[in-house]
């Protein structure tokens, strides 16, 4: 007899939805401070889940709260990274 495990659920820093963790992509800023896209889940540092949509990403950093979670200021370049990869991640499905 199989147990069904349970997904772990993370909330999007965008749209505030609770959502299965896979479906989610997680931001981390490294313990040396930079910040990049985790495609992995596993790289060390402070995380924060969004949704592969540019919607929730302009929402995030709109409202601030992806700097907030992350708890550091996030440069302009360092965003436009991870919009890139988020667009190219949509179009690439």
């Amino acid at each position: 007899m199989s147990r069904i495990r349970k997904q772990p659920q993370r909330m999007c820093v965008g749209c505030r939805e609770m959502k299965n963790k896979r479906e989610l992509v997680r931001i981390v800023r490294s313990p040396q401070g930079d910040i990049d896209l985790d495609t992995t889940g596993k790289k060390p540092g402070r995380g924060a889940y969004i949704c592969p949509e540019p919607e929730c990403l302009k929402q995030a950093i709109k409202g601030k709260r992806l700097q907030k979670a992350l708890e550091q200021n996030i440069p302009e370049g360092v965003l436009e990274k991870i919009r890139e990869q988020i667009e190219q991640d949509k179009t690439g499905q």
